[in-house]
């Protein structure tokens, strides 16, 4: 699996401990498997194709925060600024809307004062927005400004758009480096074992368990419902609850329920003793409701429909209905979970993704993102990024331990 390159590197790299474009990461390392594809891996490269004195680089942080946005600006910054000795990173504001002129927003010059202590806090200091921008009016915009090199931080949707940036680019013949960095607290971006934030997520998730556990235990029929994010993927619900181990039911869009099946399992369960905890992923039980294709956000994404509150109201009444006493206690911590610092683990895997994007980037490759797999990180093209999809397997270890963790 090859990457696009803009031409000929020629430039020196002044890192040393290089990395040859022959060395290749396979997608299945089993043994006796098919490899499957066979990705470049990641790493600085012995010739540049930028001279980093003539180069300007810049960056985008787009779609819902996630811990560790600010980390990897903060490393791109770094590499850049002192690894290369890049003559100018400028930081674009706003997402994508940040690229086109007509917005008003005029990028920020990034420094070493900009990003003293950004990591520290969580969010974005570009600030971020969903939704498309005009690619002809954002590539015009690239040219005039001196862009060589542009990182994209983001989702599918991001990268779909990045996918779009480098097309326009290679079409008008401008050496416009895009190198993508998968943003997702959900887990579920192709080729990338584990997304930064995702691990930060899951802690700040477990914290909103335990105290879903401590409300329900505390009164006789006591309900602790917690909302987590995940529109198609259940690892952050999966993962919360196998480091909480208090959760007693845990539902996942991969995995279909009915809601007569488990009101029945919870009634069961509150007769005996008392007391529950459900997590359920956002995306979990969409069947449930009545489709509607013209719910789309700005980044045309169907909107989901609310299953927390849909179970919350339906599980109120079934217990109603059948004379037994109820207490429900619904927590919805999405922003919460999402607008955390990174912690430590994150921390080192978004510098990690930033250098490696970088390496990439100066090396003249194009029309990427980072990828991550088997504990090392590989160069996967947009492309193939956007036509793959990651969902939880319900046969997995993932799931399997935290079906163990509810004991049901």
């Amino acid at each position: 699996m090859n990457i696009p390159t803009l031409g000929q590197a020629r430039f020196a790299s002044p890192l040393s401990n290089t990395v040859s474009d022959s060395l290749r990461i396979p997608e299945r390392i089993e043994t006796g498997a098919n490899p499957g594809i066979e990705f470049e891996l990641a790493g600085p490269r012995a010739q540049l194709f930028f001279d980093p004195k003539q180069t300007r680089a810049a960056i985008v942080t787009c779609g819902g925060l996630c811990p560790g946005l600010n980390n990897v600006i903060r490393s791109l910054f770094l590499e850049l600024h002192y690894g290369y000795g890049v003559a100018e990173v400028l930081g674009f504001r706003g997402g994508y809307r940040g690229l086109d002129p007509a917005s008003g927003a005029e990028p920020v010059k990034i420094t070493p004062v900009f990003v003293e202590d950004i990591h520290q806090r969580g969010g974005t200091i570009l600030g971020s927005s969903r939704g498309p921008v005009d690619t002809n009016a954002a590539v015009e915009n690239l040219i005039a400004r001196g862009v060589n090199i542009l990182f994209t931080v983001g989702g599918d949707g991001t990268q779909r758009g990045a996918n779009d940036l480098f097309l326009e680019a290679r079409r008008r013949r401008h050496a416009l480096s895009v190198v993508g960095i998968p943003k997702t607290i959900d887990n579920d971006v192709s080729f990338v074992s584990r997304s930064f934030g995702f691990f930060s997520a899951v802690e700040e998730s477990v914290r909103v368990i335990d105290c879903a556990h401590t409300e329900a235990r505390s009164v006789p029929g006591g309900i602790g419902l917690v909302k987590l994010m995940g529109r198609h993927a259940g690892f952050l619900t999966a993962g919360a609850v196998t480091a909480s181990q208090d959760v007693n039911f845990a539902l996942i869009p991969e995995v279909p329920f009915t809601l007569a099946d488990l009101l029945a399992a919870l009634k069961k369960r509150m007769l005996a003793k008392s007391h529950a905890v459900i997590a359920v992923a956002e995306g979990a039980g969409q069947d449930l409701f009545a489709d509607d294709a013209s719910r789309r956000d700005a980044s045309g994404n169907l909107k989901l429909r609310d299953i927390g509150l849909f179970l919350r109201d339906r599980i109120e009444a079934f217990f109603k209905s059948e004379g037994i006493p109820l207490v429900m206690r619904y927590f919805d911590p999405s922003y919460q979970v999402r607008s955390r610092p990174a912690n430590c683990d994150d921390a080192i895997l978004c510098d990690l993704f930033a250098r490696h994007a970088v390496h990439a980037a100066m090396a003249g490759k194009t029309g990427l993102i980072i990828g991550f797999l088997h504990e090392r990180f590989i160069h996967v093209p947009i492309e193939l990024l956007v036509s793959r999809t990651k969902q939880l397997d319900s046969a997995s270890g993932w799931w399997r331990s935290a079906v163990a963790a509810t004991r049901h």
